[in-house]
């Protein structure tokens, strides 16, 4: 069959678009049936259900009406009786449609607009898809590509199959671009959204240096070095935490390169942003240390449960740690995921004689004692008065000055205290109204009740709809900066661990829920728990394979 100018260059349009726009031929095609259907309707009637096929090979447009098979007709644009669908078709059947050829028709100039705003519609949205579907899968990887305008301080980049966008603020600062300069970025989210898909790049992403080290360093891109953490203060400064998974291979002198070669490249890309390499380190505290250089670090304090260091410099090392502006302490910071307060030896000094001072100051008024007594105990470790009134009598005893006598007088008057303490606490209970039931719960004391009165939580079920967060407190951390807010039991000395089991305990003394849910609960955990291993021994299999 021979095919017709008309058709031929109906096929040729089709090819071309799909090359030009980059999307599959069989879109364009479908998108042109469905101009032509939309221009079948307006004349044959918007009601009519009208199909146009086109022959992908041939070019040959075929225009049929629909006619569903009904025992009543009611519409007879869209409905055809029974008793005539089988005039056409024997086997046809109720809810079948049968097909009625309609004749070829000419486009008018009306027409042959709406079609066209149809062919470009489908053909954007294919165009657009076509951009999402590719762009997604590559979020976390660089791309290159050339300005082509600058808005308002935002970047627009053509990366030849779309195009992406940087925002202000994800620009290195006092990074400049005009028309046409290439550009090298990180891709950090693609979204699809009505006007089409956003591709969302970066310069100062941490995980852009991450990509750059990769590129330019080998032996990251093999796996032999991993990249831990990383803290960029964009244009300015930046550390990376670095391990090698091979001794025999330094992953610092490896980043840093044959003088500096590696190392340089990427600060070339970056603007001169300057790069502390830094060994990463399981202990934290060794990782906190290397992560303040090139400060010297004479002594550190950790608190594990806060997730806070205290670092102790040389006087003459204070503003190398803090750096300029704080840039170095907040960097290191960030890379550990602690909160670091620097001391100078001096501060540190005057702190432990502050502590030393309450402390004595405590245990003189708590048991009714002289100044010395009060040092004595205090430079013996001493810092609360339980310690005193309930440690072993001998321990107190051993202290030179003191005897079996002194030890017991001591101890006698810290229970006093105690108990006068004890007693004020238990009518402030009995004052907010809270209930003794709650005395029942391992761990419980009178100064924890009194604090849950104070914030009206005076029952088994009232306790028993707290949260952890309720008792312990919570952390929030934002642009490496940690804001603590505190609970009801933040001066208590209460774990989490130990306030989500008292929250357990009262859940099931108020008949919440029962031993069996935790039961039940433990072993979906343990399941979980073993899913996971068996997957992760899986893939270890697969990787020594």
């Amino acid at each position: 069959m021979a095919v017709s100018a008309n058709r031929l260059e109906l096929l040729q349009i089709a090819d071309a678009v799909a090359r030009e726009k980059a999307i599959d031929r069989e879109i364009v095609i479908d998108a042109m049936a469905d101009a032509i259907q939309k221009a079948a309707r307006s004349r044959y009637g918007s009601e009519s259900n009208i199909r146009a096929d086109i022959n992908p090979k041939t070019g040959e447009i075929k225009l049929q009406r629909l006619l569903e098979v009904v025992e009543a007709v009611e519409d007879y644009s869209t409905q055809i009786a029974i008793e005539l669908a089988h005039d056409r078709n024997p086997e046809a059947q109720l809810g079948d449609f049968i097909a009625e050829p309609l004749p070829p028709m000419d486009f008018g100039r009306i027409a042959a607009q709406s079609a066209k705003q149809v062919i470009v519609q489908k053909v954007r949205e294919a165009e657009r898809d076509r951009q999402f579907e590719e762009f997604k899968d590559r979020v976390g990887e660089i791309v290159n590509g050339t300005v082509k305008r600058v808005e308002y301080g935002n970047v627009i980049v053509d990366l030849g199959r779309g195009e992406a966008i940087i925002r202000r603020d994800e620009l290195i600062p006092r990074e400049n671009f005009r028309y046409g300069d290439r550009v090298r970025a990180f891709v950090y989210d693609v979204r699809r959204e009505q006007r089409g898909p956003q591709i969302f790049l970066s310069r100062t992403h941490p995980q852009f240096m991450v990509k750059l080290f990769t590129m330019e360093v080998p032996e990251i891109y093999d796996g032999i070095i991993e990249i831990r953490s990383v803290a960029r203060d964009p244009g300015s400064r930046a550390k990376i935490a670095v391990i090698s998974n091979d001794s025999s291979i330094d992953p610092v002198g490896a980043c840093v390169g044959m003088r500096g070669s590696r190392v340089q490249a990427v600060v070339g890309e970056l603007q001169g942003e300057k790069i502390d390499i830094i060994p990463w380190s399981i202990d934290p505290a060794s990782f906190i240390v290397n992560a303040l250089q090139p400060a010297e670090v004479a002594k550190v304090v950790l608190d594990e449960d806060a997730e806070r260091i205290e670092v102790v410099v040389p006087d003459d090392q204070l503003s190398l740690a803090i750096g300029r502006r704080g840039q170095n302490v907040r960097l290191a910071s960030q890379l550990t995921g602690w909160d670091i307060d620097i001391l100078t030896e001096q501060e540190e000094s005057e702190r432990r004689q502050k502590e030393f001072n309450e402390r004595t100051e405590l245990f003189m008024n708590a048991l009714n004692v002289d100044e010395m007594v009060g040092q004595v105990l205090a430079s013996e470790g001493f810092s609360q008065v339980e310690e005193v009134a309930y440690v072993d009598q001998e321990e107190i005893a051993s202290i030179e000055g003191f005897d079996e006598e002194t030890a017991e007088e001591i101890q006698s008057r810290a229970r006093e205290y105690l108990e006068a303490i004890e007693a004020e606490l238990e009518a402030k209970r009995v004052e907010f109204g809270v209930s003794d039931d709650l005395r029942s719960i391992p761990g419980m004391t009178t100064a924890m009740m009194v604090a849950l009165g104070e914030d009206s939580i005076k029952s088994m079920d009232d306790f028993a709809g707290c949260a952890a967060d309720d008792l312990v407190g919570w952390s929030e951390r934002k642009d490496g900066e940690t804001t603590k807010f505190e609970g009801l039991f933040s001066n208590l000395d209460v774990s989490r661990a130990d306030a989500e089991q008292m929250i357990v305990t009262a859940r099931l003394a108020a008949g919440w829920i029962t031993e069996e849910d935790l039961i039940e609960k433990e072993e979906a955990e343990q399941g979980e728990d073993g899913v996971a291993a068996e997957a992760e021994a899986a893939t270890d299999e697969v990787a020594q394979a």
